[in-house]
């Protein structure tokens, strides 16, 4: 993990060296193991970093081969194996222990702008081409680093943090609102582009963009492929290929023998606990895996499945009450700053400090996001498929294997839920639109009419897994990933996604939904005799979104004391005085009570970070490590 910061000058003019190596150290909080600036002339990259391996140790960056063309980068290369191997037929060799941002300067080399269709992992970089007088810059297929960049006149400025960017004199403060209504209609902006802040953007996931005096572009380099189902003659196939796909994906994610794990009582996590356990002790006797679960009285049990996996695997585990924790009374009281509104501002400063606490164990946390998605269960446009297709001694193998494995038909669960009379889930697909927005605003930006094409679910063009494909394109990937992120957390270390890793996400979407998608029927077949059986046997919980508000509103809520700015989108005379019993009309009136405190805590934003007021302080330049030359 790496804080990483650019600045290019479009007009030719000189990079200034105090403020480039301030906007650098404002970052130290996300690499406090090395701080180097590199200067040319008018373009400017700056570098912190946390090491996260033994190779790191050795890893400087800004970094070139050979002085013409330069990378910064917060990067992790999987298949290293694999790219090496393609780097080797164009001449590079003894690339086994390349740093990853030296691989993909070498990817660069070769393939130029096309080097990010050869690439695997998370990565967010820049690259200056001095001969072509071009920065190149990409963020990751799925988005897991952040990239934001803004263009104000005639200067570029980039970093994967938010807040480092608004240090620039030259990027203003005036706010985005579309995406302030998005989050207050919403939860989270819905465009991948753009940020709360008018000056900053968002380099979406899958893109890649060029500036040069010629002009800029921004365009995307990748696409979920759809890929036709994998019909294995045997059923052990499946499994196999799981298996080896899961030791390849944890593999490449632990390059250290220190890992830890954010491992609930459920299926996902401790599935990559096992994983990593297997891989960790075959490299060494002398590894520290643990794991760190947080309990909730909403969610019962998550500790004695969670202790199960652990003492089987003789691993330390450590508990987290998370119950009223959860929500700090007085949060609109406490002066608070995070990069943008948050959905939950009543458990920020509780998350942040368990993140602290927790930050010595490991510099590595795993997280098991991904399968809930990946394996949604979708069997209608399969069995259409297979009738379409003629298949049907496939089909008839297929249902009669989910009757077997899961002693029910696939459709017992909708027959299921008519017999039970369940009433309709109280989501924001049946809720109507809030009377509290400024209706100036509302006009202005056509949020109505916006509000009704966004709540509707997401479609796909995939023919077979339709909503699992569509569930990895929605911008709520972007909070899950920016949750754990060093800006938000205030700890210096790194989470990372097996489950999210390309080559995992195609195999999972393209497994027959019948019998392997049910109930996660894959993972639990392929965990047979690893996982105690009843973490195997145990359905899918979590604490209900209901219960969270529950506890919200009984945790009190103060008069709402409107700042200034929050008319600009919010009426506060339609707002009720007391809590109200539609779960998403409520998180709505949370949302503009969060919205109101973030605005209130937006000029305290550098000491309210517990970071150093960099921009005030003058910092030694041959300390700070800066390498300047001369065009």
């Amino acid at each position: 993990m790496s804080g990483i910061v650019g600045i290019l000058q479009l007009d030719q003019a000189p990079v200034d060296p105090r403020l480039l190596q301030r906007l650098t150290s404002f970052q130290s909080f996300r690499g406090p193991d090395a701080q180097n600036v590199w200067i040319d002339g008018h373009i400017g990259f700056g570098h912190t970093l946390l090491k996260t391996a033994e190779g790191s140790a050795h890893e400087r960056q800004p970094f070139s081969l050979d002085g013409n063309v330069w990378i910064v980068a917060d990067a992790r290369v999987d298949g290293r194996q694999d790219l090496t191997a393609k780097l080797h037929t164009y001449g590079y060799d003894n690339l086994e222990s390349a740093s990853d941002a030296s691989l993909i300067l070498r990817a660069y080399d070769v393939w130029g702008e096309n080097c990010v269709a050869h690439l695997l992992g998370d990565f967010a970089f820049g690259i200056w081409d001095k001969p072509k007088q071009r920065l190149f810059c990409a963020r990751d297929h799925m988005g897991v680093k952040p990239f934001y960049y803004a263009h104000v006149g005639a200067r570029v400025i980039f970093s994967n943090t938010l807040d480092c960017l608004r240090q620039h004199p030259d990027v203003s403060e005036r706010l985005n609102e579309l995406a302030i209504a998005d989050f207050l209609l919403l939860e989270v902006n819905q465009d991948p582009g753009t940020t709360s802040f008018a000056d900053i953007h968002r380099l979406p996931p899958a893109h890649r963009a060029t500036w040069s005096q010629s002009g800029s572009r921004v365009t995307r380099y990748w696409t979920m492929p759809v890929d036709e189902p994998i019909f294995y003659k045997h059923a052990d196939d499946y499994v196999d290929h799981f298996r080896s796909l899961l030791r390849e994906v944890v593999s490449d994610r632990i390059r250290t023998d220190r890992v830890a794990i954010f491992m609930s009582g459920g299926l996902d996590s401790t599935t990559l606990t096992v994983s990593a356990h297997d891989l960790l002790r075959e490299r060494s006797a002398n590894f520290d895996l643990r794991a760190f679960t947080r309990t909730d009285p909403y969610a019962p049990g998550e500790q004695d499945y969670a202790g199960l996996v652990a003492d089987r695997l003789g691993i330390a585990i450590q508990y987290d009450d998370w119950g009223d924790r959860s929500v700090n009374p007085n949060w609109e009281r406490i002066p608070l700053h995070t990069p943008e509104p948050s959905a939950t501002p009543w458990q920020v400063l509780a998350y942040q400090d368990y993140c602290r606490q927790i930050a010595p164990c490991s510099r590595v946390f795993l997280y098991g996001e991904g399968p809930d998605n990946a394996l949604h269960f979708e069997w209608r446009p399969y069995v259409s498929y297979l009738v379409r297709k003629r298949r049907y001694v496939r089909l008839f193998r297929d249902l009669c294997s989910t009757v077997v494995t899961q002693r029910r038909p696939p459709f017992w669960g909708r027959i299921s839920r008519k017999l039970r009379a369940r009433r309709p889930r109280n989501h924001a697909e049946s809720a109507s639109f809030p009377n509290w927005l400024n209706p100036s605003l509302e006009s202005r930006l056509q949020l109505s009419a916006r509000w009704r094409k966004l709540v509707s679910p997401p479609r796909s063009m995939h023919p077979l897994r339709p909503k699992a494909y569509a569930s990895l394109h929605i911008p709520l990937w972007q909070g899950v990933f920016e949750r754990y992120d060093p800006a938000w957390t205030t700890a210096a270390f790194e989470v990372r996604y097996p489950f999210i890793d390309l080559r995992m996400l195609r195999f999972l979407l393209a497994v027959p939904a019948l019998p392997w998608c049910r109930s996660k029927h894959l993972i639990r077949r392929a965990m047979l005799g690893a996982l105690p059986k009843p973490v195997l046997g145990r359905q899918k919980s979590g604490v209900a979104c209901a219960a969270v508000m529950d506890r919200v509103g009984r945790s009190g809520l103060t008069p709402l004391v409107p700042t200034e700015g929050l008319s600009s989108y919010v009426d506060a005379e339609h707002l009720p005085n007391t809590v109200c019993g539609d779960m998403w009309e409520f998180g709505g009136h949370l949302r503009v009570r969060s919205l109101n405190h973030w605005l209130q805590c937006l000029p305290q934003k550098l000491q309210n970070a517990g970071r150093e007021d960099c921009l005030n302080e003058a910092v030694p330049e041959q300390a700070a490590g800066i390498t300047e030359e001369t065009v």
